[in-house]
């Protein structure tokens, strides 16, 4: 089995595992990392999104083959104290409900707020689409990216 050399929340890591397993499992089963979520499997719910070179990304449908030399940072990395405006924002508005799919729909946010430091409704909306809330608290977290927005710019 080969041995892969990972960057997860600014760690070096090591892990040996078939070049075929999701990045999902690793983080979870190997680094004991539990924030992200599996949800689907199929990359079309967004509870499994952390960040690879600051994109977000499903980690359900990354090989390790993919992501070896990358910088993968989960929601465990997204801040030590939980204090990322978008988690701040989170709390302020009191998104979760059931809080399954929050990790993944913090990680999409707080990606989409790095490169758009100043979205309109519509451009929040855009970005969010792809995550599913299941408790449909959808109005909280287009509320929660607007307050994060203006924290960050």
């Amino acid at each position: 089995m080969p041995t892969y050399q990972l960057n997860v929340n600014g760690e070096s890591k090591s892990v040996s595992v078939a070049s075929d397993t999701p990045l999902l499992w690793v983080l979870r089963d190997h680094l004991d990392l539990v924030g992200t979520k599996y949800g689907c499997g199929i990359s079309q719910c967004g509870a499994c999104t952390v960040h690879l070179d600051g994109i977000a990304v499903r980690s359900c449908a990354l090989t390790m083959s993919a992501v070896e030399g990358k910088n993968i940072t989960t929601i465990e990395g997204l801040s030590k104290e939980g204090d990322h405006p978008v988690q701040l924002a989170w709390k302020e508005v009191d998104v979760p409900q059931c809080g399954y799919c929050q990790s993944g729909q913090i990680m999409t946010a707080s990606a989409f707020l790095a490169k758009n430091s100043n979205p309109t409704e519509s451009e929040i909306k855009d970005a969010m689409h792809g995550n599913i809330c299941r408790c449909a608290s959808y109005t909280r977290i287009y509320k929660a990216v607007e307050i994060a927005a203006s924290k960050i710019s």
